[in-house]
């Protein structure tokens, strides 16, 4: 294992920039990527969330780009409009640091395109981040000179490489010349993800320690059992009991997304509502306001559960099971970013405890049942074993998971 960036033979402006964010060793993740990235080799990479994946890409690509040329030379993909434009703020903040004058710019849908054609036309980025939709319509207006990418990283890569979102990926990878560099990035790489990005790639170098995916080891895991109908009353208790300095609350659903932050605004929590109807520039705000301490608590749909890196998250709550096994990983993956602990809490009702079997099964973790007395969080003495005796093991579906919460 390579233990600097030196070992990486990581250009030493690159170094200086990495240390003004208080980077100096790479993790796990960079030291396995970042020379075989250099040697433009292929790459598929799996580590968990908060692990420094941006920059296991970023930094090569930085070394690669040719600042001599104002053209296009890198394309990112990624799922959401928040991640696109976080990895856009971290290319701007090293080329700051580092004095590497590499250019870049976010490509969105929901903005105006004829602003987004102008901005390209004159600036010239040479990396794009963007989603996929936008990218690919602006590569087929010849706006994105596709010929020149040297690098696509695909971030998220089982979201993106998912079979009913590949194809768009796969258009812009034609577009592009045969010997590009290709990789892909995610906190999880399912087996049909690894197929299909394998069958785009060549010879990949694939990292990917575990046979199962793993979340990160700083994160505690609970579970506090109650009534559906008892679901609020127990989220609000436990929010009084632990006190996050900044958590995020995951719904299901987008009505029960605007009653639950109507409920706790009304109790004197500092809530935001945030899923996708709410406009981009209201979400970019809202993210802001929660980096900076102005909001306390998002309560969100899964579109925070990918990529959204905000330091100071102390706790996740679950107020419904996600709907897919494998977007626990990615929600509970929202605290405990770089070196911090975190705490995921799920509220569930008895039926869903297989459900949380299944985690514990799935992702090698331990859950550990508290409850809410006397205004404190403590260790549960309730007859746990019997409860999930009497919760049937089932396959994990949305019928076992028993999302709705009575309004």
């Amino acid at each position: 294992m390579n233990n600097t960036f030196t070992d990486l033979n990581v250009n030493s402006n690159i170094i200086d920039g990495l240390q003004k964010q208080g980077i100096t060793v790479p993790t796990s993740i960079q030291a396995s990527s970042i020379l075989p990235a250099l040697e433009n080799k292929d790459i598929i990479g799996e580590a968990f969330t908060g692990s420094g994946k941006t920059l296991a890409y970023l930094i090569p690509m930085f070394h690669k780009i040719d600042t001599s040329k104002r053209e296009m030379q890198g394309i990112i993909l990624a799922p959401t409009h928040e991640l696109a434009i976080q990895i856009e703020e971290q290319i701007k903040l090293l080329a700051e640091n580092s004095k590497v004058p590499v250019t870049s710019m976010s490509i969105i849908g929901e903005v105006n395109i004829n602003n987004q054609i102008k901005k390209l036309k004159d600036n010239k980025p040479h990396i794009i981040v963007g989603t996929t939709g936008r990218i690919l319509d602006l590569i087929k207006k010849k706006k994105i000179a596709a010929h020149t990418i040297k690098t696509i990283v695909i971030d998220e890569g089982d979201n993106l490489l998912d079979p009913k979102r590949a194809d768009v990926v796969k258009d812009i990878i034609k577009t592009t010349m045969k010997d590009r560099q290709l990789m892909v990035f995610s906190a999880s790489i399912k087996i049909d993800t690894l197929a299909t990005a394998t069958d785009l790639m060549k010879d990949p170098v694939v990292i990917k320690s575990e046979d199962k995916p793993v979340i990160n080891p700083n994160i505690e895991h609970m579970f506090v059992v109650c009534d559906r109908r008892d679901k609020f009353e127990t989220l609000r208790k436990i929010l009084i009991a632990v006190k996050p300095d900044k958590a995020i609350i995951f719904v299901n659903d987008n009505e029960d997304i605007e009653l639950t932050t109507v409920k706790l605004n009304y109790h004197s929590k500092d809530c935001f509502a945030m899923n996708g109807k709410i406009s981009k520039e209201d979400r970019k705000l809202a993210i802001e306001s929660f980096r900076n301490g102005k909001i306390k608590i998002l309560v969100s749909s899964d579109v925070t559960a990918r990529g959204l890196d905000v330091e100071g998250i102390t706790h996740v709550f679950h107020l419904d099971l996600p709907l897919k096994l494998n977007e626990y990983l990615h929600r509970s993956g929202r605290t405990a970013r770089g070196d911090a602990h975190g705490i995921s809490i799920c509220i569930t009702t008895i039926k869903q405890l297989n459900i949380i079997k299944q985690y514990e099964r799935a992702f090698t973790v331990k859950f550990t049942e508290k409850k809410v007395f006397g205004g404190v969080l403590e260790d549960s003495h309730y007859a746990s074993e019997a409860k999930q005796d009497r919760a049937k093991s089932k396959p994990y579906n949305d019928k076992n998971n028993d999302s709705k919460f009575h309004k």
